[in-house]
């Protein structure tokens, strides 16, 4: 039992390590196309993915273009309090 402990802890350290460094190249991006505009970046376990909000309000156009520069595939996900949210899937 106590292997099995510490390869899940390990795994688990993995996952974690893995969804850091995608949330560090997804602040590269966006800091490449729109400066420093994240408002919050997190990882949601539920859907399995990472939701980013920016500090601006983006057009569709905008939008649009950032997710084709964004390293992971990206979905628009409405209007937050601060700027447009984003869903990155893992």
């Amino acid at each position: 039992m106590p292997n099995e402990f510490i390869q899940n802890s390990w795994d688990n350290m993995t996952d974690w390590d893995t969804i850091w460094h995608k949330q560090d190249e997804v602040r590269t991006a966006v800091n490449a196309v729109l400066g420093e505009s994240i408002w919050d970046i997190s990882y949601v376990s539920s859907r399995q993915a990472i939701e980013m909000e920016l500090t601006v309000h983006l057009d569709e156009e905008a939008a649009s273009h950032l997710c084709c520069q964004l390293p992971l595939p990206a979905d628009y996900d409405g209007e937050g309090y601060r700027g447009t949210k984003f869903i990155l899937y893992l």
